[in-house]
């Protein structure tokens, strides 16, 4: 999903769309995105729009924050009123960690998106999850209450690197946590992972990889660590407690991935993501990627509605406030243009599997893909059937080649 964006325009106090974007609702798939912004504390590396219970401050509780996302969910649906999705095929709850929530307030935040829309009946239904914030009876309610899928945040099976990344968790719990998840019926089960983190070894990252292989995960994201202004472990770099990721070592690495998780089954679908099946893919982040539409609960939330994007206010008190005064949460919005589209198509769609139609590229994009054929960066096989698929080293360098390409 896009990152930070700028103030942008005006939301509208009722959260109004425009008659094209309501018009547009149905023509793509459609998600919905529940932000939980809580942790029991925050990681060194984490600029995630996040809280711990000190950083809060009054006015804020989790017991009473999932009334404030069954608001806005009927502000939305006031929203798109004659125009509703014709179902929900995702629902991705996010953070934060969801799982601080009681599973019954994430049970009754599905039934009510389910009562307000409907859920496909093959919808996928994700929470995110930290390995030391579920148990195996939270685990059985949130699948009774139909979760399909769940996010594991392991970063490492090396406890010094989960030191250096201030993770609560041993080394075990993941893997344990993922077999529970199996054992309370979840349909797919991804593990995390991050690499190239400070003091972290290859012998450390190929144990961690043999730890998800083993864990039996039918999904696994593993994904360069990149030091984000402002955070505790920028901070410890800055002093020179700590070295900076090197951009040879986070390659060796994610070659290292790509080795052993082929060799145990698993196939890239997008640059960090593997998965055993194509029914084992994220649903929802493949609607982000190839332009679907969602809605975004919950402070800081991002949405996209037939070429509208808007954002929420960040603080959970600023949120909840709005929504109490019946108001939208909203903080700014664009209109994307068609340069805007063209630009994030080849952007997101570059780094799938399935790459993109070389048709989608101007005069000057197909030039470079030409150049990028030459150099190794993209698959000849598929540049001959009209794609742009990038090679294994063209993943590696994938920022570069999106660069060439656009305009």
């Amino acid at each position: 999903m896009p990152g930070e964006l700028p103030d942008g325009q005006p939301v509208p106090a009722d959260g109004s769309l425009p008659p094209a974007a309501l018009a547009a609702v149905g023509r793509q798939r459609f998600g919905v995105y529940v932000h939980v912004p809580f942790c029991a504390s925050r990681c060194g590396y984490c600029d995630f729009n996040t809280y711990t219970a000190q950083e809060l401050g009054g006015g804020v509780r989790r017991e009473t924050y999932a009334d404030s996302v069954l608001a806005e969910l009927d502000l939305a649906a006031r929203v798109l009123g004659d125009n509703p999705p014709p179902r929900i095929d995702t629902v991705f709850v996010g953070g934060g960690t969801p799982t601080l929530l009681p599973a019954d307030d994430l049970a009754r935040i599905l039934e009510r998106i389910d009562a307000t829309w409907g859920l496909a009946p093959d919808a996928e239904v994700t929470t995110e999850a930290n390995p030391e914030s579920v148990t195996p009876e939270s685990l059985k309610t949130l699948r009774a209450a139909g979760y399909t899928r769940i996010s594991l945040g392991m970063q490492s099976a090396a406890p010094g690197v989960l030191a250096v990344l201030d993770r609560r968790h041993t080394a075990g719990r993941a893997t344990a946590a993922a077999a529970e998840a199996r054992d309370a019926g979840f349909d797919h089960v991804n593990l995390d992972l991050i690499y190239g983190t400070p003091g972290e070894s290859a012998d450390d990252f190929a144990a961690s990889l043999a730890a998800v292989v083993a864990a039996g995960v039918d999904h696994v994201s593993a994904y360069a660590l990149i030091v984000e202004d402002g955070t505790r472990l920028a901070a410890r770099m800055g002093r020179g407690e700590l070295p900076y990721p090197s951009d040879d070592v986070a390659a060796d690495r994610y070659l290292a991935a790509e080795a052993a998780l082929g060799a145990a089954g698993f196939s890239w679908y997008e640059v960090s993501n593997w998965a055993t099946s194509p029914d084992a893919r994220c649903r929802h982040n493949l609607l982000y990627w190839t332009g679907g539409d969602w809605w975004g609960l919950g402070p800081g939330a991002h949405s996209h509605v037939g070429g509208v994007r808007w954002w929420n206010v960040k603080h959970p008190s600023a949120y909840a406030a709005r929504l109490a005064d019946g108001a939208s949460p909203g903080q700014g919005r664009e209109m994307l243009s068609g340069t805007d589209r063209h630009t994030e198509d080849v952007m997101l769609r570059l780094r799938l599997a399935t790459g993109l139609p070389l048709p989608v590229l101007d005069d000057a994009g197909r030039v470079a893909a030409r150049r990028a054929l030459a150099d190794g960066l993209l698959d000849g096989a598929a540049y001959d059937a009209g794609r742009a698929v990038l090679t294994l080293r063209g993943r590696l360098l994938a920022d570069a080649v999106v660069r060439d390409l656009l305009p």
